[in-house]
Parts: C-alpha cells; sequence; structure tokens
C-alpha cells in the first residue's frame, strides 16, 4: 500500500505539467530568499586562483613538501617531483603567483615558504 501524502493539490496556475506527468510529481521550489548568497565574484575569482595553481599534480607535489617543512625550503633541494629544475621554477612561480607560497633570495638560492592563511578561502567553501 502506498504511503497517504497529506499535500495541496496544484492548480493550473502553479505549474505546467507535460500531458502524462502527475501532479504529485512536479515540486514547486520556494524563491531564495538571499540568504544563502555564496561566494560575490572576487571570492570566486580567488578561490578559483587558488585551485586552479594546485590542480596540477607536481604543484600539489611542491606544495605540500613546503608546507611540511619546518623551515623555508631552498629551489636546490627540491629535484625528485619528475621534472627538469627549470620545470620546477616554473610551477613555483605559479604558486608564488596564486599567493600559496612566499621567496626569499639569500644569495644564489631562492627559499620558499608557505604563506599563512593562503588556503582558507578554499577550506571555507570546501
Amino acid at each position: 500500500m502506498a504511503p497517504v501524502v497529506d499535500e495541496a493539490p496544484l492548480s493550473s496556475a502553479d505549474v505546467t505539467l507535460h500531458p502524462g506527468t502527475p501532479a504529485a510529481a512536479v515540486a514547486c521550489c520556494e524563491p531564495d530568499d538571499g540568504d544563502a548568497a555564496g561566494l560575490s565574484a572576487a571570492e570566486a575569482t580567488t578561490v578559483a586562483a587558488v585551485l586552479k595553481a594546485l590542480a596540477d599534480p607536481v604543484r600539489l607535489r611542491l606544495y605540500s613538501r613546503i608546507t611540511a617543512a619546518a623551515e623555508p625550503v631552498c629551489v636546490c633541494d627540491i629535484d625528485d617531483v619528475g621534472v627538469s629544475q627549470p620545470t620546477v621554477s616554473h610551477h613555483l612561480r605559479k604558486l608564488r603567483e596564486a599567493g600559496l607560497i612566499a621567496s626569499e633570495r639569500r644569495g644564489t638560492w631562492v627559499y620558499y615558504s608557505p604563506v599563512p592563511g593562503a588556503t582558507a578561502a578554499v577550506r571555507a567553501v570546501l
């Protein structure tokens, strides 16, 4: 036996049905009251840039290595991520442009460290 559903009947003013569609199968939506506004355009741009930077497997490995280190990581110590050194530099630049890491030149070498709170906007969305 089918459960009894206490619903107000729909009128033709409420919804236009396709032939053969039962009125009970059509659900009406309440208008958005604005409480769930979501991200602004600027926030969405920021979050998208961070997600785009982290979407590459090499960049994700680099970022995880930099964030896991207790001290800033020297570019000279990054050699086993599966790509050549010029490609590593390219990926580090992309992470820096996204605001995920900071760099500091010490003599000949560049050291990288995570930017505190750089992933906060992404965490808020997820």
